[in-house]
C-alpha cells in the first residue's frame, strides 16, 4: 500500500469528502462535473501517485513530446502534454518561474501532468531568462510566441498560466496587441504587479497594500539574491563580476561548490559576497538604490500601469503566506486589471508561493476547488481563432 505524508492524507480526506458532497449535489441541485474534475486535478498535483475515486475522476491518458518552434524571436524549445482521448482539447501555455530547472522543475511536471490528465493540452516553453534568474521584457515576447505556436496547433485561443514572475509577464503578454487575439484567458499564480515594489520588499522587508497601509514580512533570501544577480556590476568590481556571477549562480542552484567559486573573488569581493548571503541588512541602502538605477527596466516588466489594453479574462491566485512575492501583489493586480475582465481573485492558505500548503481548513480547500473549476471551464470554452 502507498504511504502518504500528513499533508497528502489531509488533502485526500477533504477532497474525498468534497467529492461525496458534490455527488449528492449533482442529484439534488445541478451538475458539478467541473468541481470533481478540479478536485481530481488538485489531488494529482499534490501527489502524482494519488489514487482512489476522487483522484481518478475524468482522468485521461496523455503523452509527452518535445518540440522546437521557429518564431520571429528565434527557436523556441517546448514540451507538450497531449491528452489521448479528448477531441480538440483546450490548450494552455504553462510558464515556469525563476528557477534554473525551468520546464524540468518537478513542480512543473506535476502541474502539467495533472492538467493533461484533466483533459487539457499543455505546452511548457523554455523561458531562458527566467531559468537564468532574470526577469526581462524579452520574455514577454517568448510567452507571446508560445501562445501563437500553440494556437496554431489547436486553432483556438489559448490560456496562459504563469507561475510567480511569469504570472505578471503573462498579463503583459495578453495586453500586447500582437498577441491579444491568441490569448483566451490568463491565470496568474503568485504573480507580481510592480517589480519596483517587490524589489523594495526584498530590501526592506516591508510591503505596501492597496489601501495605503504597509506591513512587515521577512522576505525570502532568494529575492535579494535574484535582485543582485541581475546587476552584479552594481555590487562588484569589473574584475570580480565573472567570478561573482558563477559563485552566485551556483548558490542559487544549491550547488556545493559555490563557496569554492567565491574563493576566486578579491578580498573586497568576498566580503560583498558574504554580505549578500548572510548579512543583507548591511546592504539595504545599496539594494534600495537598485530600484532607482533600474527604474525603467523594472517598469517594463510590471503589469502596474500597463493593463488598460488587456481584453482577456483574468484569474488571480496567491498563497497567503508567500514570502517571495507577497500576496498583497495580487490585491494590487485585482485593482489594476480592468474590472470587466477580472473573473475571480483568491488569496489562499492552501498555497505557499506556487506549492500546495499544509494545515488547510476544508473551507479554504473548497475555495481552491471552486477556483480551479472555473479555470477548467474557461479552458473548455476557449474560442476558435478567426
Amino acid at each position: 500500500m502507498a504511504r502518504f505524508t500528513r499533508k497528502q492524507k489531509v488533502f485526500i480526506f477533504v477532497f474525498v469528502l468534497i467529492a461525496s458532497l458534490v455527488l449528492i449535489g449533482a442529484v439534488l441541485l445541478h451538475p458539478i462535473g467541473p468541481h470533481l474534475r478540479a478536485t481530481s486535478l488538485l489531488l494529482r498535483f499534490s501527489n502524482q501517485n494519488a489514487s482512489g475515486i476522487a483522484a481518478s475522476f475524468a482522468r485521461h491518458p496523455f503523452k509527452e513530446e518535445d518540440g522546437i518552434a521557429q518564431t520571429p524571436h528565434g527557436p523556441l524549445r517546448y514540451r507538450l502534454y497531449v491528452p489521448q482521448d479528448v477531441k480538440n482539447p483546450g490548450g494552455v501555455v504553462l510558464l515556469h518561474g525563476v528557477h534554473h530547472l525551468g520546464i524540468e522543475d518537478p513542480r512543473m511536471w506535476n502541474l502539467a501532468r495533472a492538467l493533461a490528465g484533466a483533459g487539457v493540452l499543455v505546452m511548457t516553453p523554455e523561458l531562458k531568462d527566467l531559468a537564468d534568474y532574470r526577469v526581462t521584457a524579452r520574455t514577454i515576447d517568448v510567452i507571446g510566441d508560445s501562445a501563437v505556436a500553440l494556437s496554431a496547433q489547436t486553432r483556438r485561443k489559448v490560456g496562459l498560466i504563469g507561475l510567480s514572475f511569469a504570472g505578471g509577464l503573462s498579463l503583459l503578454t495578453a495586453a500586447k496587441p500582437e498577441y491579444a487575439a491568441k490569448v483566451g484567458f490568463v491565470l496568474a499564480i503568485g504573480a507580481h504587479d510592480d517589480m519596483g515594489r517587490v524589489a523594495r520588499f526584498f530590501a526592506a522587508n516591508t510591503i505596501a497594500r492597496p489601501d495605503g497601509t504597509e506591513f512587515t514580512l521577512a522576505a525570502h533570501e532568494y529575492g535579494v539574491l535574484v535582485l543582485a544577480y541581475a546587476h552584479l556590476e552594481d555590487f562588484f568590481s569589473p574584475q570580480d563580476v565573472p567570478a561573482a556571477r558563477e559563485a552566485l549562480r551556483q548558490w542559487l542552484w544549491e550547488q556545493p561548490d559555490a563557496m569554492k567559486a567565491a574563493a576566486a573573488l578579491s578580498p573586497a569581493g568576498q566580503k560583498e559576497f558574504e554580505q549578500l548571503l548572510h548579512h543583507r541588512d548591511l546592504l539595504r541602502q545599496v539594494l534600495l538604490q537598485e530600484i532607482t538605477l533600474h527604474k525603467d527596466e523594472m517598469e517594463s516588466v510590471s503589469p502596474h500601469g500597463h493593463m488598460a489594453a488587456l481584453h482577456a479574462p483574468v484569474y488571480l491566485l496567491h498563497g497567503a503566506g508567500d514570502t517571495v512575492i507577497p500576496a498583497s501583489e495580487t490585491l494590487w493586480l485585482a485593482k489594476d486589471v480592468p474590472p470587466q475582465y477580472l473573473k475571480t481573485s483568491l488569496v489562499s492558505q492552501a498555497l505557499v508561493h506556487v506549492d500546495m500548503g499544509d494545515k488547510v481548513k476544508w473551507q479554504e480547500q473548497w475555495q481552491l476547488v471552486d477556483f480551479m473549476s472555473q479555470v477548467l471551464d474557461a479552458t473548455d470554452r476557449l474560442e476558435m481563432v478567426r
